[in-house]
């Protein structure tokens, strides 16, 4: 009896749905239908369905089944219209050639040609496969993506892999090969292995430019979390001498959530650890802590380079940064704070340092003015309810890149908010297989070509500009 039928209710209804659908009336595509308490409206077939719990039928109607069948089926149609175009631009008679002469008539100020031309420029990125070449062939076919984090020069990618068997391994692909029409690169695997949940990545220059790899890592139970900085040669058979090898610091409690790494010239060699109500900020050389006790668990952390201070974003959604120059026990080292709605999932600053990007768990993004601590820009369209997902800034190219939880990768201009594109997940979506993202100026070195790398599951591919 799981279609038993409804009478529709007349289109006067005093219903809250009229101004706000609800969960099944909106993804029904229809906001004049009513939402019944238990049923479902089918715009197929114009009709009701009732909903069924799911522990007592066979193929049960849940508003889950319903929305992931939806989801599939949007996903599949944008794939197609991807691979139909080819080639594609965003609208009909957009050129870069019509851009630039626009622009020397005095059609288009500054700001709309530099959205436009990105816009033209994300619009043709093409999605292909990338080639990974390994020592153990049989872990990639495996082994799943993760995480995925390119360093400064973007020549190299570290990797966070799942292992079948449980637990995490660490790789760094070289991606001196990213060039077309074969697009190949060469991943160096290591032995290192954690059953500890890898929270948050950061690229390290202890020795020179991105020679460790800091890592937070999550405790399980009696377990405390901890922090642990990788040689990168340890991934290579040739590597620079002298590179010192791996510090582990260990915390007492398994809350540990996110870590950077300073660049700052009055935070030499230090990094930073977000904890469950604790930032400690720790010397390499000298092992020297600083302890600053929060009010809540500190997500997502980043140091400016010329200022000395530590943005750190909270899963009660304050933003704070911390004067480094401040002892830990003295007061007022809080220099800013901000306010998000949501648990604050990722921080980025700006590289005049006068403004800071920030998403949360709402998948609220937002661009504040440090100066005036107000928000100055708000980018729409990002999905998140739960899940800790990092925010990429790209000033050289002018965008905005995330993955919603959704696994849908969007691209905003940074200068004016506007969505440029919104790509698809090559797999069907699931809240185990969200892609993970590097975007760069120079894929694969300094002579490299702009473009989006994606790994999920075992494929990686290469959206690069045309």
């Amino acid at each position: 009896r799981n279609n038993t039928r409804v009478q529709q209710s007349p289109q006067g209804s005093s219903h809250s749905d009229d101004e706000a659908p609800s969960t099944s009336s909106s993804t029904a595509g229809s906001s004049s239908v009513p939402d019944l308490p238990g049923y479902y409206f089918d715009p197929e077939k114009k009709r009701y369905f009732r909903l069924l719990p799911g522990h007592n039928n066979c193929n049960p109607l849940t508003k889950e089944s319903i929305r992931q069948k939806e989801m599939e089926s949007k996903r599949l149609q944008l794939l197609e219209e991807e691979d139909k175009q080819g080639k594609k631009t965003a609208r009909l008679g957009f050129n870069a050639s019509s851009l630039l002469q626009k622009s020397k008539l005095g059609f288009l100020n500054v700001t709309s040609y530099c959205r436009l031309a990105h816009e033209l420029r994300v619009s043709c990125m093409q999605r292909k496969k990338v080639q990974i070449q390994s020592s153990d062939p049989s872990a990639l076919a495996s082994d799943r993506f993760n995480l995925i984090l390119a360093d400064t020069n973007s020549d190299r990618l570290f990797t966070v892999n799942d292992v079948k068997v449980g637990g995490s391994k660490y790789g760094i692909i070289n991606l001196r090969g990213l060039k077309t029409p074969t697009l190949r690169v060469h991943m160096h695997e290591n032995l290192y292995f954690t059953n500890r949940k890898v929270n948050a990545v950061s690229w390290a220059s202890l020795n020179h430019l991105d020679s460790h790899i800091l890592l937070c890592l999550m405790g399980i139970a009696e377990t405390p979390g901890c922090a642990t900085l990788l040689p990168a040669s340890l991934f290579v058979s040739s590597h620079p001498a002298g590179d010192r090898p791996g510090m582990l610091c260990s915390f007492r409690i398994p809350g540990a959530w996110s870590c950077a790494w300073s660049l700052n010239i009055q935070a030499n060699n230090c990094f930073s650890t977000g904890l469950s109500r604790r930032v400690l900020v720790t010397s390499v050389v000298t092992g020297h802590r600083q302890s600053f006790g929060t009010s809540s668990d500190v997500l997502a952390q980043q140091f400016a380079v010329m200022a000395p201070l530590l943005f750190n974003g909270c899963r009660s959604g304050e933003i704070f940064a911390i004067d480094l120059r401040c002892r830990n026990q003295g007061k007022g080292w809080k220099a800013t704070r901000l306010l998000h709605d949501s648990a604050v999932t990722s921080v980025q600053i700006l590289q005049e340092e006068q403004c800071l990007m920030a998403s949360d768990m709402a998948g609220t993004i937002k661009l504040w003015d440090l100066r005036t601590t107000k928000c100055i820009r708000q980018y729409e369209g990002h999905v998140n309810e739960y899940a800790h997902l990092p925010l990429h800034v790209h000033e050289e190219e002018g965008i905005v890149v995330a993955v919603g939880q959704d696994c849908y990768t969007r691209i905003w201009s940074l200068h004016d908010a506007q969505l440029l594109r919104t790509i698809p997940s090559p797999h069907p979506t699931s809240k185990a297989d969200i892609p993970s993202v590097a975007f760069s100026s120079r894929l694969g070195g300094f002579r490299g070509a702009p473009g989006l790398l994606m790994a999920i599951r075992q494929d990686l591919y290469c959206f690069s500009y045309s």
